[in-house]
C-alpha cells in the first residue's frame, strides 16, 4: 500500500509539473560580475574498479585468459578437445600443469603423443574480438629439451573452427626463451578462439602464453584497449580514482590489493583472484581473476595520458565489512602504512630512491606528480577511524602536502555515515568521500543535499554514485534515460557547490556485454565494439564544459533545486571566456526559460547543447550506441537576455561567449 502511495505522489508530482511548465515561463537570473569560488580541475573524475571484467578481458589488452596457469584451476580457460583425462590419449597428447614451488608459480608441460590428434585451445574472455586486416603480437615461453617439438603451429578459429589467421613459431631452445611473432586475422570475428597444435611428438613446456592487439591506445606494446580509452580520454577528466572500489579491501586481508605486487615485470606479477569472482549469486564468474598486467604503473600511465590527476585508493588493514571484515591489529598496522609510504615515493620520488628508481628503471624517470592518496575504500565504525589516524600521523610527517581522502561508509546517511563524519570533522580530515546508490527520485530530491554543509569544513568527494532503476545491487538495473537525467539534476547541485565539492565520479566505470556483475555501469563493451550510456553522455557534458569559477544562477533569489521540475548551475570559463549554464528540465513537458545576465556584454551567438529522449526508459544499446546522444545548436542572445524552450526530459549546455 505504502508503495502504491508513493508511486501515484510521483505520478502527481510529474503531472503537476507539467501543467505547472505549460502554464507559465520561469525567469532566471545570473550574475556574471562575482565569482563565488573556483572550480577545482578535479571536479568531475573517472573512478575505475577491475568489477565487470573491466581489467583483464577489458582494458587491459591481453586476450588470452589465463596465460600463465596460474589460476586456482590451473587450466581453466583453456581446451583439449581431443584429449580424456580417463585415457593414455595415445592419439592425441595432454597438458599438465607443473607447480614451480621456488616462486610458487606454474608452467603447463605439453606431451604430445600424436601431432595430428593434438590440440590445446584458449577461449579468450567470452571470446577473442579479432579484426580483418588488424595485426596482433604473440609470445610465448617455451623449453623444449628433447629437441623433438619441431614447431608450434598458432592459429586464430572462428567459431565454425575455420582458420582465419596462423603463424609458427620453431622452438629452438632447451632452456626457457621467449619467442615473438605477428600474424594479420583474415576476418572480423567477436568469439574467436587460439588453437595451438605441434610439428614432431615428445614433450615441451609452455608459459605465459599472450596475444595483443598491435593497435593499442599510443600504440604501447602489450597495452590498453584503444577504444576504451579513447572513451575516457574524451571525457578530459580531472582526475581518475584507482584500483576500486571494494577490489581495495579484499575479502580477507589476504587477497586485498596490494599495489607492490601490480610492478615490475609483468610476467613476475602474480595471479590472484578477484574478489568479484563469486560475490553475486545471480552472475557467479569464476573465472575472474587479476593477473596485474593493468598495475599501479600503467594507472598512473593511463592517469597521464588522459590528462587525469591519478587519485590511488589503498587498504588501511581492513577487510572488507561486508564479507570477513577482518583486520589488522594497530601493533601490526606499520606494513599497510608503510605501502602508503613507498607509494608516495614511487610516484614522485627522484631516481636516487628506491622506489622512485624503480618507476624509472620501469621507463618513467620522471615523477608522476602525485597529490592525492585515499585511505581505506568504504569503512565504517571506530575501526576505520582509530587506523585512518595512523596513516595521517605518519604521511603527513613525511609528506605534509600530499592530501588524504578519507571515507564516510557506503551509505549517505544513517548512524555509520554521521558518525564517520562526526569523528572525521574532528580530525579536520581535508577530503570526505561519500557513496550513494539511490533511486532517481533521490537524486532530483537531493539536489540541494550540499547547500548548507560547512564552508570550512572538509571537502568533499562523491566517490561512486549512480542512480539505480530498480534497487541497489540489483542486476535488473539499467542505464535508462531516467536514471541519467536525473544524476544530472544532482549534478547541478554538486557544482552549484564547488565550495564544498571538490571531486565526483560515476560508478562503475565499464561493463563486459558478456561477464558483468553490477549494473548499472557508465560505459559498455564486448570484444570488437563500446559505447557510451546515456549517463556517460551527461558526466561528459558536465566534465567538458566545467568552467574556472562558480557563479550564482537564480529564480526569485533562490537556487534552482528542483523547483517546476527545474535545476541549474553557472560558470564562468576564463580561459575560453565563456559563461556556461547547466539547465536540466525532469518534467514531462517542455518549459520556456528566460535567463537574464548581469554583470556582462554578451556576444549574441550562442551554443545550447542538448541531451534528451521521449521516453524515460530509453537507453543506448550495441544496436543503437548513439540513441541518447548530444545535439548542438545555435540560439541568439538579446541585450543580455536569451530565452529558450527547453524539451520534456532533458540536460542543457548553454554556452555563451563574452565581450
Amino acid at each position: 500500500m505504502e508503495k502504491n502511495r508513493s508511486t501515484k505522489f510521483i505520478i502527481c508530482s510529474l503531472l503537476l509539473g507539467s501543467f505547472l511548465a505549460n502554464s507559465q515561463s520561469i525567469n532566471l537570473d545570473v550574475d556574471a560580475a562575482k565569482a563565488i569560488t573556483k572550480i577545482q580541475p578535479t571536479m568531475f573524475g573517472l573512478f575505475f574498479e577491475d568489477i565487470n571484467f573491466a581489467a583483464d578481458g577489458g582494458l587491459y589488452a591481453e586476450m588470452i585468459k589465463n596465460r600463465s596457469f596460474e589460476f586456482d584451476k590451473p587450466l581453466m580457460g583453456w581446451e583439449q578437445p581431443n584429449t580424456k583425462r580417463s585415457s593414455l590419449n595415445k592419439e592425441s597428447g595432454s597438458a599438465t600443469p607443473i607447480e614451480i614451488t621456488a616462486n610458487n608459480t606454474n608452467f603447463c608441460r605439453v606431451e604430445i603423443n600424436n601431432a595430428t590428434g593434438y590440440a590445446l585451445i584458449n577461449e579468450g574472455f567470452r571470446g577473442m574480438g579479432v579484426k580483418k586486416d588488424a595485426k596482433y603480437n604473440l609470445s610465448l615461453k617455451a623449453l623444449n629439451q628433447e629437441g623433438n617439438i619441431k614447431k608450434i603451429i598458432i592459429q586464430l578459429i572462428d567459431k565454425d573452427q575455420k582458420v582465419i589467421g596462423e603463424t609458427v613459431i620453431v622452438p629452438t631452445s632447451k632452456e626457457w626463451k621467449t619467442y615473438t611473432s605477428q600474424f594479420t586475422a583474415t576476418q572480423t570475428e567477436s568469439k574467436a578462439k587460439l588453437k595451438i597444435t605441434f610439428e614432431g611428438t615428445g614433450t615441451i613446456d609452455l608459459d605465459m602464453i599472450s596475444l595483443f592487439p598491435e593497435d593499442t591506445w599510443k600504440n604501447r606494446k602489450n597495452g590498453l584497449r584503444k577504444d576504451l580509452v579513447q572513451l575516457l580520454y574524451d571525457m578530459k577528466p580531472g582526475f581518475l580514482r584507482f584500483p576500486g572500489g571494494c577490489i581495495v579491501e579484499g575479502r580477507t586481508l589476504a587477497d586485498r590489493y596490494q599495489w607492490k605486487k601490480s610492478i615490475g615485470n609483468v610476467e613476475d606479477r602474480k595471479t590472484m583472484m578477484n574478489r568479484w569472482n563469486v560475490e553475486f549469486n545471480h552472475k557467479q564468474t569464476p573465472d575472474y581473476f587479476q593477473s596485474f598486467g593493468l598495475g599501479f604503473y600503467e594507472y598512473f600511465q593511463l592517469s597521464e595520458d588522459i590528462g587525469a590527476t591519478p587519485l590511488p585508493i589503498l587498504s588501511c588493514g581492513m577487510a572488507c565489512q561486508y564479507n570477513t571484515g577482518q583486520l589488522a591489529p594497530l601493533e601490526e598496522l606499520d606494513p599497510y602504512v608503510q605501502d602508503a609510504l613507498d607509494l608516495i615515493e614511487f610516484a614522485n620520488g627522484s631516481e636516487d630512491t628506491a622506489w622512485g628508481k624503480l618507476r624509472s628503471d620501469m621507463g618513467h624517470p620522471k615523477p608522476f606528480g602525485l597529490q592525492y592518496i585515499g585511505v581505506g575504500n568504504e569503512q565504517w565504525g571506530p575501526d576505520y577511524i582509530d587506523r585512518y589516524k595512523v596513516f595521517e600521523k605518519a604521511i603527513k610527517a613525511k609528506y605534509p602536502n600530499i592530501i588524504i581522502v578519507s571515507g564516510s561508509g557506503p551509505s549517505p546517511d544513517g548512524e555509520h555515515f554521521d558518525y564517520a563524519m562526526q569523528e572525521l570533522k574532528k580530525l579536520n580530515a581535508e577530503i570526505i568521500d561519500e557513496h550513494y546508490y539511490k533511486s532517481p527520485q533521490w537524486f532530483r530530491g537531493n539536489a540541494a543535499r550540499y547547500d548548507n554543509y560547512d564552508r570550512k569544513g572538509p571537502k568533499i568527494f562523491a566517490g561512486e554514485y549512480a542512480a539505480q532503476s530498480v534497487s541497489g545491487a540489483n542486476p535488473n538495473n539499467r542505464n535508462n534515460w531516467e536514471c541519467a537525467f536525473s544524476e544530472a539534476a544532482f549534478m547541478t547541485g554538486l557544482e552549484r557547490n564547488a565550495e564544498v565539492v571538490n571531486l565526483t565520479s560515476y560508478a562503475p566505470l565499464m561493463a563486459h556485454e558478456d561477464a558483468w556483475q553490477w549494473t548499472p555501469d557508465m560505459i559498455w563493451f564486448n570484444n570488437l565494439q563500446s559505447y557510451g550510456s546515456a549517463n556517460y553522455y551527461v558526466q561528459k557534458l558536465f566534465s567538458t564544459n566545467k568552467g574556472t569559477d562558480l557563479l550564482t544562477i537564480s529564480k526569485n533569489g533562490a537556487p534552482l533545486t528542483g523547483q517546476n521540475n527545474l535545476y541549474a548551475s553557472a560558470v564562468k570559463d576564463a580561459n575560453s571566456k565563456e559563461i556556461i549554464i547547466k539547465l536540466v528540465n525532469t518534467s514531462s513537458a517542455a518549459q520556456d526559460v528566460s535567463i537574464n545576465f548581469k554583470g556582462t556584454k554578451l556576444i549574441p551567438d550562442g551554443t545550447i547543447i542538448t541531451l534528451t529522449s521521449p521516453d524515460l526508459q530509453d537507453e543506448n544499446t550495441f544496436a543503437d550506441p548513439k540513441k541518447i546522444s548530444p545535439k548542438e545548436a545555435k540560439f541568439k542572445s538579446e541585450k543580455e537576455k536569451v530565452k529558450l524552450k527547453l524539451p520534456a526530459y532533458s540536460v542543457n549546455v548553454l554556452k555563451l561567449k563574452m565581450k
